[in-house]
């Protein structure tokens, strides 16, 4: 395989300065275009087209395949389906902690030893610190971004024996 970085859950790209970067499988379990989706946005069109149409959950890729893999999952849970926040970014329904765990495992299975998880988290509707309790960990650093602070980039890493590396703490 000759792309080296998996985008699992790449949406619209937003979070990518090459859309269409020649190293990158963009993976999206939703294909959907939308236009006018913003009133004062004149004409502009929401593009979801993944390389790959795939749940975040259950990856058509072998293990170790990838030594980066970004991971940018659904934050929103009481958001209406017709939201347009919804339509960009998609909805985690109650089983949200399973469904990122499940996630989170997959993400690692796929990553090469001492490949680096890049995780992005909005605390829109749930705070960081549920979503590291759900997966099992919390990353090794990160940052918090955006004009409320309410973005959390994580960095994980996976081990030689298959494991994520722990952020030292034990907890």
């Amino acid at each position: 395989m000759d792309k080296k970085i998996l985008d699992v859950t790449c949406g619209a790209r937003s979070i990518w300065f090459d859309k269409h970067h020649p190293a990158a499988v963009y993976c999206d379990k939703r294909r959907e275009q939308y236009h006018h989706l913003w009133k004062n946005a004149g004409n502009c069109t929401l593009d979801i087209n993944p390389d790959v149409m795939c749940d975040f959950t259950e990856l058509p890729f072998p293990d170790n395949s990838f030594p980066l893999v970004v991971f940018d999952p659904p934050h929103l849970t009481g958001a209406k389906e017709t939201a347009w926040l919804v339509k960009k970014y998609g909805k985690l329904d109650d089983n949200w902690p399973q469904m990122l765990h499940n996630g989170f495992r997959e993400c690692m299975r796929v990553l090469k030893p001492d490949g680096v998880l890049i995780f992005k988290w909005s605390e829109y509707d749930i705070p960081a610190a549920e979503v590291w309790k759900a997966i099992g960990q919390k990353p090794l650093f990160g940052h918090h971004s955006g004009k409320q602070s309410r973005t959390f980039w994580g960095c994980f890493m996976k081990l030689d024996n298959g494991e994520a590396l722990k952020d030292g703490k034990g907890d």
